[in-house]
């Protein structure tokens, strides 16, 4: 056997400190609000850089198996798509590559992801457009002056990162930036609950698909006490072919403090393992030789969001209302899940349509920051149908496109006529849903 001699050196930690860097656009939070985000920056020429907590891309969608892309079409009867931009490649991938499909919900069309997919998708598409990414890294501080965001510190595994930037954007889903920033942000007063999804293998999917859902949903209302399981309602998806289901049958606090999070991965977990029980005993013929394929990163749905100039209301969304300073359509019902039992919902109506407004994503006291997703400023209600991802990857456009306009001026002054024509697809685009 051949020696092998491998050298070594001894290093020390260098004194200089954090890594600088700079970029055009600085994007925190790489779910469906970023990653749009950034990828219509850097089609405009920008410079860009992302940077989530997570070590992988792709947010809640990959990060907690989320399962559908919601939000992206509109009401029936006459349903069409309502978000445009990287959605276009997105459909055309994963569809084309059978790792998604379409399926009817809500008066409405959804789109059921393969979640590894998905992840692989993102990585490419962003490698492939150039952005610089830092993941693995937590914003811990944000410098401002004379109204503007002047750097992100961010630490890491491998050291301190400083990001300069002329615009940036929170899609962060917690307002992340802003909070650091020392600026006015809102949280609920009572809890808004989230999801720990589980992934199941080793089921018939036969006898699955067997199963009425509503059917389902009403044993599970009346068994929930037995098994110790705090929601009693919720759905149970597979996806024909793949092998996986599914579950969304739990609910979840969603504490803003380092503890309370760690405590709510156990919650969610044992939480999981007590629905897993009550499916392989009622459900035997589909699920008693189930397993746990893997328990997803906690769900979250609605922590804390900006103080905006506009706060989008219930009767906004109720009455569906088009705002002159629009950037995103939007037909998804209210889904609010402030009741530890289960979820309200609120169907909108045939060719229902409303809107978010530019200003429900801008901050009264910064000039070079945009939010999007999740933390834009809405009452509880109006947030619950807005933060999923169709508008979401709307508003990450218009974020994109309000920074270029802005330069190194501000995002309260620019050609809203300039922005409504960039964005034009996610306001006027209509194709028809191509069916199932």
């Amino acid at each position: 056997m051949a020696n092998i001699d491998i050298p070594t050196k001894n290093v020390t930690r260098s004194s200089s400190g954090a890594q600088h860097l700079s970029a055009d656009i600085c994007v925190v939070g790489s779910g469906a609000a970023g990653i749009s985000a950034a990828l219509e920056a850097a089609g405009l020429g920008k410079n860009v850089i992302l940077v989530d907590a997570a070590p992988v891309l792709g947010g809640q969608a990959v990060n907690a198996v989320i399962g559908t892309f919601c939000g992206l079409y509109s009401n029936g009867p006459d349903i069409h798509r309502v978000t445009y931009g990287m959605v276009d490649a997105l459909l055309e991938d994963l569809i084309g590559a059978g790792n998604a499909r379409y399926m009817a919900a809500r008066n409405s069309v959804i789109v059921q992801y393969n979640e590894i997919a998905l992840s692989r998708w993102v990585d490419k598409t962003i490698s492939g457009a150039g952005i610089r990414v830092l993941t693995g890294a937590v914003v811990r501080e944000v410098t401002t002056a004379d109204r503007r965001i002047k750097t992100l510190e961010a630490t890491s595994r491998f050291g301190d990162v400083v990001i300069e930037a002329e615009g940036f954007v929170d899609a962060s889903g917690d307002a992340a930036v802003v909070w650091l920033a020392g600026l006015p942000v809102k949280e609920p007063v009572d809890p808004i609950y989230g999801t720990q999804v589980v992934l199941i293998e080793g089921f018939d999917e036969g006898a699955a698909a067997s199963i009425d859902r509503w059917e389902m949903q009403d044993h599970l209302a009346r068994k929930a006490d037995e098994y110790g399981l705090i929601r009693k309602d919720g759905f149970v998806f597979t996806f024909p072919g793949h092998g996986i289901a599914l579950a969304n049958m739990t609910h979840i606090p969603t504490p803003l403090d380092p503890i309370g999070y760690s405590d709510t991965v156990f919650e969610g977990r044992d939480q999981a393992d007590r629905l897993m029980a009550f499916l392989k005993t009622e459900y035997a013929d589909a699920y008693g030789s189930a397993r746990v394929r893997a328990y997803p990163a906690p769900g979250i749905r609605q922590t804390r969001w900006i103080a905006g100039c506009y706060s989008l209301l219930a009767e906004d969304v109720r009455s569906g209302t088009v705002f002159d300073d629009a950037v995103a359509r939007c037909s998804w019902p209210i889904e609010l899940h402030n009741a530890a039992e289960g979820a309200h919902w609120e169907e909108l109506g045939d060719n229902h349509i409303h809107t978010v407004p530019l200003r429900s994503m801008l901050h009264p006291d910064t000039d070079n920051l945009v939010a999007a997703g999740r933390c834009i400023d809405a009452d509880t209600v109006g947030l619950s149908s807005v933060r999923v991802m169709g508008p979401c990857i709307a508003m990450g456009a218009a974020a994109a496109h309000a920074l270029s306009l802005a330069g190194s001026g501000s995002v309260h002054q620019i050609d809203l006529n300039a922005l409504k024509s960039a964005i034009s697809d996610n306001l006027e685009r209509i194709d028809a849903f191509p069916g199932f």
